[in-house]
């Protein structure tokens, strides 16, 4: 008997603390949990410009860039914890490894032999407000067909002058 009782305790102290993640903003990326007892949050009052250097390259050509859905995380996090989507002014600065994860699906699978699993997510992102641009300069430099990218992404001169104009224009910078 008292077994049983343990093992219930255990049932129910597990299903306490396990829970199930959310998609706020960015559905089916960027799974974030609910902390309601959270003490720091984000501030529903305020505007966040932020601009996002995404340089992480692919993990493996089948899986989503772990960058881009940081990305979907973020917006997901701010809205959960009520700041209105429109507060939320995004843009990515897209470079090195990560370029390659703009190609578009015919251009991904010569590359790869697979399908390009981050194109919902690009156009998800785009849903939700995200202003996303390449290097130019890692275009040019990875040989990448900028007429064979997602429609999402526009071309940018460079990461570094993408950067140092948002953040004069006072974002905060991030770097995934």
């Amino acid at each position: 008997m008292k077994s049983f009782f343990l093992f219930v305790l255990i049932l129910i102290s597990s299903a306490a603390f396990s829970q199930g993640r959310i998609y706020p903003l960015v559905k089916d990326f960027g799974g974030i949990f609910d902390i309601p007892y959270a003490e720091e949050k984000p501030d529903p009052s305020l505007d966040y410009n932020i601009v996002i250097e995404v340089e992480r390259a692919i993990d493996s050509p089948d899986s989503l860039n772990w960058a881009l859905n940081n990305v979907a995380r973020l917006l997901n996090v701010h809205v959960m914890a009520g700041v209105k989507p429109e507060k939320l002014h995004v843009v990515l600065a897209i470079h090195g490894g990560a370029a390659y994860s703009v190609m578009n699906n015919e251009a991904y699978k010569g590359k790869y032999k697979v399908n390009n699993p981050n194109l919902v997510l690009f156009e998800e992102l785009e849903r939700a407000g995200v202003r996303m641009f390449v290097c130019g300069q890692s275009l040019v430099a990875r040989k990448i067909d900028r007429m064979k990218m997602v429609p999402q992404v526009k071309v940018a001169s460079s990461m570094l002058t993408t950067l140092t104009t948002y953040q004069m224009k006072g974002y905060a910078v991030l770097k995934f």
